[in-house]
């Protein structure tokens, strides 16, 4: 699980890798029309393309002479089980703990009066 998690984390951390998957939500893509926003060479899109089918992000299939994109769905499904497990802890009020510090340490505060 933790390799696949990784090599998620890793294909996500690419802005343009995070703009294929974003096209692809709305649907399946042939991989020059998904080069095709990008100033970069199809080669590149291919690289990226291979990184994101690596991570099991997306699959590729070829039809006819077209190569096309297909976004995975459950494919994040473990990282994102993985992400929820932080969500039980509160969440830091900034004012509240600023209020506390300032309470607390008033030499701090920046305030000279």
């Amino acid at each position: 699980m933790t390799r696949s998690i990784d090599q998620v984390f890793a294909a996500l951390s690419d802005p343009t890798r995070r703009s294929i998957l974003a096209m692809l939500l709305e649907d399946d893509m042939a991989v020059t029309d998904v080069a095709e926003p990008f100033e970069m060479s199809l080669a590149a899109i291919s690289k990226h393309l291979n990184v994101l089918t690596s991570a099991g992000l997306i699959s590729q299939e070829k039809r006819g002479r077209v190569k096309w994109c297909k976004l995975e769905p459950d494919a994040m499904k473990d990282a994102s089980i993985w992400m929820q497990g932080f969500g039980q802890f509160e969440p830091v009020n900034l004012d509240a703990f600023e209020r506390f510090l300032a309470a607390e340490l008033p030499d701090l505060s920046g305030d000279n009066s």
